[in-house]
């Protein structure tokens, strides 16, 4: 059986591309598996390192507003496609499946062409452009929300890392913080902007600093691969790291995150209980404060506007929160309530079923 995964960009089209083809080896140990990206991606160094083979296609841009880029598109999607029907008629995969985003479109235009069947996953509650397109030809469509819109949706959850779905934080959480040289005993905040890092929360949560140390909350600041942060230390831990590849030990080592509200970063902490407060990015089409409803409103996490998060916000609120146990554990078990973690099998299942 052979399989084609298109996705790439962020860590959010990423990971579960991974995520899903690492359960289809569990299912079928035999599978071939080729994946789909640009050369702009962050595919082009978690896909290899993951032991999956990579081909690129040019990016498609699909802009949000009229402007001359707009013009442009028909002929580098021509062209985007042609170099994937290359590599469809190379690889002969049995199913095309696709994860949205700039590499997508390319591939749900090659599987349409060469009747090859296809599959869709959704990360997000609110679906782009590309999905949107190919959800009206695709055999089968996979949802992480429910209610997203979009035709034949199947909930089925988002595919995450067997690292974080089989996590036991409580087991892993002494080893985590010496992994990161935490304090074994103290209230433990994580803050990450995602993949990309994010200016607004590196600021404003490294502002708050002194404040969160006098509450006895110390951090482990992700501040992304070009990221900066500069809190004032007072002598409990801030520990601030530009990338970590052990997000299983950040989750392990926190009592509390503060993140994004993109689909994996949700899901992941979701889904091992870890309480959260949301940032939705505030660029995009609404995604992300839609992803996070569910959560919020089940008294999993909180959710702040991008432009409401400031040092005050976080020096008024955190330290309280993050020094409440009873009050973290409420949270925690609410979220992990919601997020189903086999999502990876199940889309597994649902791939090889139209690939027979």
């Amino acid at each position: 059986m052979r399989i084609l995964l298109a996705g790439g960009g962020t860590a959010g089209h990423t990971s579960p591309l991974i995520a899903t083809a690492d359960a289809l080896r569990r299912l079928d140990p035999s599978v071939e598996i080729t994946c789909l990206g640009t050369p702009r991606g962050l595919e082009n160094t978690v896909v290899p390192a993951a032991g999956y083979p990579l081909e690129l296609i040019p990016p498609v841009p699909l802009p949000r507003r009229p402007s001359a880029e707009l013009l442009r598109v028909p002929g580098r999607l021509g062209g985007a496609v042609r170099a994937t029907l290359e590599i469809v008629d190379r690889v002969r995969p049995d199913v095309v499946v696709g994860y949205g985003g700039y590499v997508s479109m390319p591939a749900y235009l090659a599987a349409r062409r060469r009747r090859l069947p296809l599959v869709i996953h959704e990360q997000n509650a609110l679906p782009g452009l590309a999905n949107k397109v190919g959800a009206r030809v695709a055999t089968r469509v996979a949802v992480s929300f429910p209610g997203t819109p979009l035709p034949k949706a199947e909930l089925v959850g988002l595919p995450i890392r067997r690292m974080i779905s089989t996590l036991d934080r409580g087991a892993m959480r002494a080893e985590a913080r010496a992994f990161f040289g935490l304090d074994p005993d103290r209230p433990t905040l994580l803050v990450t902007g995602g993949s990309q890092g994010a200016r607004r929360i590196n600021e404003s949560v490294a502002a708050a600093a002194p404040a969160l140390a006098a509450a006895g909350v110390q951090v482990l600041h992700v501040v992304g691969p070009k990221g900066e942060a500069a809190p004032e230390v007072r002598g409990v831990p801030y520990v601030v790291v530009h990338f970590v590849d052990r997000m299983d030990l950040a989750y392990a080592a926190a009592d509390l995150v503060l993140c994004r509200s993109g689909a994996s970063s949700l899901t992941e902490a979701a889904a091992v209980g870890l309480p959260a407060v949301f940032v939705p990015l505030p660029i995009g089409n609404g995604e992300q404060t839609l992803n996070a409803r569910a959560v919020v409103e089940a008294g999993g996490a909180l959710l702040v506007a991008n432009e409401a998060l400031t040092s005050q916000w976080v020096t008024a609120t955190i330290p309280d929160l993050a020094t409440d146990a009873d009050r973290l554990a409420t949270m925690g078990a609410a979220a992990a309530a919601l997020v189903p973690r086999d999502a990876d099998d199940k889309l597994a299942a649902m791939i090889v079923d139209v690939a027979r």
